[in-house]
């Protein structure tokens, strides 16, 4: 038999053989766009799972679009740039570093990066073709080909033009290890718990003995950095003596922070201390301005001490302080996050692994006031997990604060899922944005595409090739790189008439894939009727990490080249975590790899399991028994239904193209009542994006078409001949398939392909998605089925908990509605109950006085604060209630019980516990619509066909083994003890119905299967 594996591999390339793919977008020609953008991946790591929750809901939306009539082009997209391929292919040159970078060549270097990017390009074009992702890979956008980048050109040219690229001198989140700048969304991906020490140090007032400031830090290794310190002009500052020593520090933090007894001296305002002189705690460096009380509204006393320690080259709000009064500025840290040599005692240490030394110099010194352990969110770089430093730089920006209203505007007409990321996470992100740090002094990326002449300052950003062939001194050739260290060797004619040079940088490659809207079309030198077509994206779909990385850079490039926002609606998904909710990862050995997932249970089974499980948005518990799961109770159960009309379509040659008709079951109009209704629930469901909704609506049809209307009609499909009942079952069947292919469609792509092509001889992708007739739809007759499923299962409970199976038969069940207009529709489905249950009447009543016995009892926990002393003589009232007063109270939920002080205690049904059980050998169980009462009483000839009902069984399962043809009718030999051979011909009408036999033998044969049945032992003999 072949396997789901198998299958997918045969449909893709049939898929491949007819270009199925593309007959899908060719034949929604002229038809409204549905436009989709691919976010890219890296093609120098392999895929994980959370790629494939991604690209699955990526292509079911595109699927599901295309079938509702859109054209979609799905154009793919690799991004091939930036920090992640440099440090790949350091590792694999086995160097480190910027000065080994240099040493090997940039040239050779680079084009080292430009061969790694394509590393795992195999694996990703096996991993999406398997897993049914239609994309064109044939013809991607790539972010390293001269096209694209002079698209990206064009885009920082015109920003450049508007006065919105700049080059300025700013402290920037830095990563030491990668010796690169990071932009504020970059470093929003990198967050860590950590713990760290913080430091309240004496900062020793000039021309005094004794008297210090505290000023407090919460990085103890920026204290040789040290260049003044800050106080509020406006907060009350005290000096307090503790021993022999005065202190300096705000008031309202006094008694926190000096912990022990102290002595208040006097109280100052925050503006008489700025210009007072102190000593710096370390005296590595000498500054002709510095080392003095300065005032800044940015201090606090919300923690500290009041008194801030300011390192111009470590922070934002130090460095603007330093700038702001003219003090010196001082950087004692090298690009590799290393104390310079004249930091002596720590020369060439990495700063952060320094703050315990720091802080036994300071002790040392008698600097040291206190010191705290405290755990803080500390970035860290989202590429290769360093702590990050802030550290001042010069660097290239973009000014995206200019914009900020208009992205807050953009972003208000976008339509979010979950809708809460519109104000919220990304809302927020956006009203705490800063200036783009764009540049990076790195070497693999597209170059910052700025020549500044270096005798005028003159700057110039060519928005083209064309433009830069024109502007440049030497004559480029005509296929020119325009990548490090090529285009490096470029220069251009400045207007004062010397040469002006290109500034070093590339650019954050997250302007990269920002720019793919534009860049993957080469607009605007190109294709701008079909850029016209595919702007704005109707959707986007990347993880929720994304709102900081690519959701954020395309409404960023967007906003400042077009001022329009670039998409209409966003998707932001959930991460994939394992089953204990930790996130997957190779370090933890927890990560699912979905290749494998695909390859042991197929990729409907992976996809159904990403979809149905629970909403995209939310953060997801996966593991491989979800796949298995949705292997076995989805995809196998639709696939043996397909299987089941199959072999008893070529049975009885059924031909849909003639044959379709018959006179319809009232079995028949329910099930197909229920495709309409579902139909209209998914595409309901669909249209709002609430995918797994509308895959649980499948996910019931699928079950009640299996185990209800399949089941039910067996008997119709193995009756002899082409009756009108059985042609109905057929047309009903053949319907219900056609129809559940094409709505299952976007979520399994393989197995309803195999379906409906079976069925319908063409493909189901290129179908249109289903529109429900509601003329088909029946909710009298769902609800009544419904009902009827509920009292199915009360009573196979009411079986399983008495522990007598199906097979037995039992002599009656009562059905009692809790709502009477719930009783006549019902009785007519008695028949079906009888025979699913096995029971020989079955008896709808609108009352149930004399099956109960009803025992009511106190609850004390709640009357007993109401009733108080009394709860002894309401507790024997209870007991003593009638059978008359309990139905009284059951109807009325209410009964008023006079106390022998004369008052009267009103009681409910909170006050009340409730037991009711079966009288007279009835089991009783209650639902939320019915009370079920079954007689478990078991007379001889009950027992007895039970019996009969095993026998059926084993040989039922006995021709299993034999692998003998379901529509063979067969000669079969019993040898068995003479009651139950008397018992067997007694009930041989059951026999004979339920088995494919021509006769019942009872004599010995050679090789006789043996079973045993409730004690009884029977040898079998089945001749074909």
């Amino acid at each position: 038999m072949e396997s789901n594996v198998e299958r997918e591999l045969r449909l893709r390339n049939k898929w491949d053989k007819e270009g199925t793919f593309q007959r899908s977008i060719t034949n929604r020609e002229g038809r409204e766009t549905f436009v989709f953008y691919e976010g890219p991946p890296t093609a120098n790591g392999l895929p994980h799972a959370g790629h494939a929750l991604g690209r699955t809901i990526k292509d079911f939306v595109a699927r599901y679009k295309t079938m509702s009539g859109y054209q979609v082009l799905r154009k793919a997209g690799w991004d091939t740039h930036g920090l992640p391929v440099e440090l790949e292919v350091e590792k694999q040159l086995n160097i480190r570093g910027k000065d080994q970078i240099e040493e090997y060549g940039i040239e050779n270097f680079v084009q080292k990066c430009k061969e790694s990017v394509f590393a795992y390009e195999n694996e990703w074009k096996q991993f999406t073709e398997a897993l049914g992702y239609w994309v064109d890979m044939e013809d991607p956008y790539i972010t390293l080909n001269n096209e694209y980048i002079e698209s990206v050109w064009n885009i920082l040219s015109t920003i450049h033009d508007k006065g919105y690229l700049y080059k300025g001198h700013r402290v920037v989140p830095y990563c030491p290890h990668c010796e690169i700048s990071l932009s504020s969304h970059e470093v929003a991906q990198g967050y860590k718990d950590v713990t760290d020490l913080s430091v309240t140090a004496k900062f020793r007032l000039k021309g005094t003995e004794n008297e210090y400031l505290l000023g407090w830090t919460t990085t103890p290794w920026t204290l040789p950095s040290n260049v003044a310190v800050a106080v509020n002009p406006n907060m009350n500052y005290v000096r307090v003596k503790q021993d022999s020593e005065i202190f300096i520090l705000a008031e309202s933090l006094a008694p926190k922070v000096m912990k022990e007894k102290f002595e208040t001296v006097d109280v100052i305002k925050g503006q008489d201390l700025i210009g007072r002189s102190y000593e710096p705690p370390f005296n590595y460096v000498t500054l002709s301005n510095g080392y003095k009380v300065l005032g800044a509204d940015f201090v606090t006393e919300t923690s500290g001490t009041g008194i801030v320690h300011l390192a111009p080259a470590h922070g934002e709000d130090d460095y603007k302080a330093i700038q702001d009064n003219h003090f010196d500025f001082i950087n004692v840290v090298d690009t590799k996050g290393r104390y310079k040599d004249y930091i002596t005692p720590l020369a060439g240490q990495f700063v952060k692994d320094c703050d315990v030394d720091i802080i036994k110099m300071l002790s040392k010194q008698n600097l040291l006031f206190d010191k705290q352990k405290y755990e803080h969110s500390y970035p860290h770089c989202w590429r290769c997990d360093s702590p990050l430093l802030y550290y001042a730089m010069e660097g290239w920006f973009i000014k995206t604060t200019a914009v900020k209203e208009e992205m807050q505007l953009n972003n208000q007409g976008v339509q979010w899922f979950p809708h809460h990321m519109r104000d919220g996470r990304f809302g927020k992100f956006l009203e705490n944005m800063v200036d783009w740090n764009i540049g990076r002094n790195r070497y693999w990326g597209t170059p910052l595409n700025v020549w500044v002449c270096k005798e005028c300052g003159e700057e110039k950003a060519p928005k083209s090739i064309k433009e830069l062939r024109k502007l440049s001194v030497e004559e480029l050739p005509e296929d020119i790189e325009l990548h490090k260290p090529y285009v490096d060797k470029v220069h251009l004619t400045c207007s004062c008439g010397s040469k002006m040079e290109r500034t070093s940088e590339v650019i954050d490659v997250w302007f990269d894939s920002g720019s793919m809207p534009f860049a993957q079309y080469h607009y605007p030198f190109e294709n701008k009727e079909t850029f016209k077509k595919q702007f704005p994206a109707d959707v986007v779909i990347e993880g929720v990490d994304q709102t900081r990385g690519w959701f954020y850079s395309l409404l960023a490039v967007s906003t400042l080249f077009t001022r329009q926002s670039p998409y209409k609606r966003v998707l932001s998904l959930g991460h994939i975590l394992d089953e204990n909710g930790q996130k997957m990862s190779k370090s933890k050995g927890n990560a699912l790899n979905p290749t494998e997932l695909i390859n042991e249970f197929g990729a409907d089974s992976l996809r159904w399991a990403l979809l149905a499980d629970s909403s995209p948005w939310n953060n997801k518990r996966f593991s491989k028994k979800t796949v298995s799961q949705a292997k076995s109770k989805v995809i196998d159960t639709l696939l043996n239904v397909y299987s089941f009309y199959s072999m008893y379509a070529e049975i009885d040659q059924f031909n849909p193209d003639s044959d379709l008709g018959g006179t319809q079951t009232t079995l028949d109009k329910w099930i197909l009542s229920r495709l309409n209704s579902v139909t209209m629930e998914v595409t309901q469901s669909l249209d709002g994006y609430d995918i797994t909704r509308g895959a649980r609506s499948i996910s019931t049809f699928i079950d009640e078409l299996s185990n209800w209307y399949v089941r039910r009609s067996r008997q119709r499909f193995w009756s002899s001949g082409m009756t009108d009942d059985k042609r109905s079952a057929f047309s009903t069947l053949y319907e219900v398939l056609k129809k559940l292919s094409q709505l299952m469609a976007p979520y399994t792509p393989y197995a309803t392909e195999d379906i409906f092509t079976n069925l319908v001889k063409d493909s189901v992708h290129l179908s249109d998605y289903p529109q429900p007739d509601e003329t088909l739809i029946d909710e009298q007759l769902e609800k009544d089925m419904d009902a009827v499923l509920q009292i199915i299962e009360l009573t196979r409970s009411l079986r399983n908990t008495v522990g007598i199976k199906t097979k037995q038969p039992l002599a009656q069940l009562i059905v009692i509605p809790k709502e009477e207009n719930n009783l006549s529709p019902l009785e007519k489905y008695s028949s079906i109950i009888k025979d699913e249950m096995n029971i020989k009447e079955v008896e709808f009543r609108g009352n149930y006085q004399d099956l109960l016995v009803v025992e009511l009892k106190l609850n004390f926990a709640v009357v007993g604060p109401k009733v108080g002393k009394s709860v002894g003589e309401v507790k024997n009232k209870v007991e003593k209630l009638d059978d008359t007063e309990k139905e009284i109270f059951l109807q009325e939920t209410a009964i008023q019980l006079p106390l022998n002080s004369g008052e009267t205690v009103t009681l409910t049904m909170d006050d009340v516990l409730i037991d009711k059980k079966g009288k007279d050998g009835f089991e009783l169980l209650e639902g939320s619509n019915f009370l079920t009462l079954l007689d478990t009483k078991l007379t001889q000839e009950l027992k007895e066909e039970g019996l009969v009902r095993e026998f059926v069984r084993a040989v039922q399962t006995h021709r299993k083994e034999l692998d003998l043809p379901v529509d063979l009718r067969v000669d079969l030999y019993v040898e068995t003890d003479s009651w139950l051979q008397a018992v067997l011909i007694r009930f041989d009408e059951l026999v004979q119905k339920n088995l494919i036999i021509n006769s019942i033998r009872f004599e010995s044969k050679p090789d006789m299967k043996i079973f045993i049945v409730e004690g009884h032992e029977i040898n079998l003999y089945i001749k074909p």
